[in-house]
């Protein structure tokens, strides 16, 4: 294995322990400062939270979000593979949230599976669609980011003043990119026929905005429950603030790699006074938003896989 390969094995775990190892610095230091070790320190700020109230609004938003991220698949498919019925693509973006708890591609593949299976629709043909989902939420998360940084510029540390140019870099790639499968750029090219990049060949510029809307009610649900939560930890920011910081950390968190952990690390940089709040918040609301989401989908998966069966015994 030639050197440069090790290190793109090893550059993740490193940045994922250099994360761990300044989170667990500052807290030790926190809980000295009051006179406390760790364990009861963390113990305190547990018990300093109303979980009830704090139940209250990601459970919903969570509910939201699945039927957001549910009208994009449900939108996707119709325009691209075949007319189907909102209800009968919820259960099935429901179900794969069990597997977003491995990977979110996987998940995404399970669903295209799942409906060439069902529906009989050209398994590449449906991959195509959820590819075009993917490449979407990766224009949306950037696209909030960069109001994010733009709006709290100071307040982020200089590495994230590189979103607004990642931005523009990926803007032209899309550019690049959309008039190649439209056809007006490297014509004779077949790569572009392939199946799997159907729904490419077909979308025009508006699908991808009509998406970008589609989503955009989860992200502006999120600021409003993330700003009434982050209060239940002691901080108070205002709506318009918070708008600033969580697209950024969604998108860190989106990333591939180690970036679970920096979206964890930024909510410390950011609210430094009170660490242990931060990073049990940093923790419990991504956690709980994937556990929650999975268990949501083991309610549906019994309808799923019914619904899979029948399908497959009709035809």
């Amino acid at each position: 294995m030639s050197l440069v390969r090790r290190w793109q094995r090893l550059l993740p775990w490193l940045v994922t322990l250099a994360c761990f190892l300044y989170l667990y610095s500052r807290l030790e230091r926190a809980a000295a400062a009051e006179g406390r070790r760790l364990g009861p320190y963390l113990a305190a700020v547990f018990e300093s939270i109303s979980w009830g109230h704090w139940l209250a609004l990601m459970i919903p938003y969570c509910l939201l979000f699945l039927l957001v991220d549910s009208v994009v698949v449900w939108r996707v498919i119709g325009w691209f593979n075949a007319r189907l019925r909102y209800r009968d693509v919820l259960p099935i973006r429901a179900s794969a949230y069990i597997l977003s708890l491995v990977n979110e591609q996987v998940s995404k593949g399970a669903i295209a599976l799942y409906l060439s299976r069902r529906n009989g629709i050209p398994a590449w043909e449906v991959a195509s669609s959820m590819l075009f989902i993917m490449v979407c939420e990766y224009y949306y998360l950037l696209g909030w980011a960069t109001l994010g940084v733009l709006l709290r510029w100071e307040r982020f540390p200089r590495i994230f003043h590189l979103i607004p140019w990642l931005a523009l870099a990926s803007a032209a790639v899309f550019v690049l990119v959309h008039l190649f499968f439209s056809g007006r750029l490297g014509r004779g090219r077949t790569v572009r026929e392939r199946p799997l990049f159907r729904a490419f060949r077909t979308a025009g510029v508006r699908h991808y905005a009509a998406v970008l809307a589609l989503r955009s009610p989860a992200m502006l649900g999120a600021v409003v429950v993330y700003a009434l939560a982050l209060r239940l930890f002691g901080v108070t920011v205002g709506v318009g603030e918070m708008l600033g910081y969580l697209p950024v950390i969604f998108f860190g968190a989106a990333m591939p790699g180690p970036m679970h952990s920096v979206a964890i690390v930024l909510w410390v940089l950011l609210f430094p006074e009170r660490p242990g709040e931060m990073i049990t918040f940093g923790f419990v609301q991504h956690n709980f938003f994937i556990v929650f989401n999975a268990g949501v989908g083991l309610l549906f998966l019994r309808r799923a896989s019914r619904e899979l069966f029948a399908s497959a015994q009709g035809r």
